[in-house]
């Protein structure tokens, strides 16, 4: 039996992160990034982040007890799952517009569609500069196998794609967005995809009015100094 104490071991606290190789490729994609943060407003030349959480609809077994003044929700720990959903984020960090849509599945053509439904907000705009993951979903090939050809080709010209470093999603703009849709409005149960959707879709309403924006401060002459041990190995 391993003694824990005298090999002062604890197992049962844990730290997780994400490890990745933080190579040229890495370094190249994340100043690329640095540098389009950087970027003064330009409604011509838009940046959007982009990215999806999937999600778990949750209902009750039996009802939360009624909420009373200076308590806590009361609710019995029994629960029952619903299935589950997808919620796709789109956020322009200078602007504080955001875009949020709620589906069923995560596939090309909900990919296809959202994207098709955000560029008709920015009719007047050259080129929408979109950052996402590489999720294989994430591409122009979604476009032209969920629309028209036409429509896709159309669609393909509106938008230029940068991608974050492989397992550096704290590269995207969305994920502050998501985080903040975690914390004020999927902190609850919610059974239903229609729920879900009035839900998410108050929060848009909100975020919006107040016209929130992100505050970027991460940026490449920084990057070089917290990651100079990496920049370092290169040459």
């Amino acid at each position: 039996m391993v003694d824990f104490k005298k090999n002062d071991l604890k197992p049962w606290q844990k730290h997780q992160w994400c490890l990745t190789n933080i190579d040229g490729e890495f370094i190249a994609r994340m100043e690329a990034l640095l540098d389009l943060y950087e970027l003064p407003y330009n409604p011509d030349f838009p940046v959007i982040c982009f990215d999806e959480r999937p999600c778990q609809l949750i209902g009750n077994v039996i009802a939360p007890l009624p909420v009373r003044p200076g308590e806590a929700q009361k609710e019995d720990y029994h629960y029952k799952r619903n299935g589950t959903c997808s919620i796709f984020v789109a956020v322009e960090p200078l602007s504080g517009l955001r875009v949020i849509r709620v589906f069923k599945q995560r596939t090309k053509k909900q990919y296809a569609l959202f994207m098709q439904e955000f560029a008709s907000l920015y009719p007047d705009a050259k080129c929408i500069q979109l950052v996402q993951d590489n999720l294989n979903t994430h591409s122009f090939g979604s476009f032209y196998e969920s629309l028209p050809v036409d429509e896709a080709h159309r669609l393909m010209k509106r938008f230029k794609f940068h991608y974050t470093p492989k397992k550096a999603s704290w590269l995207n703009m969305a994920e502050i967005e998501i985080a903040a849709l975690a914390k004020q409005c999927l902190d609850r149960r919610i059974q239903s995809i229609s729920i879900m959707k009035r839900e998410v879709k108050a929060f848009e309403k909100k975020r919006n009015r107040k016209k929130i924006k992100i505050q970027w401060r991460f940026t490449t002459p920084k990057a070089r100094v917290k990651l100079q041990k990496h920049y370092q190995k290169l040459n």
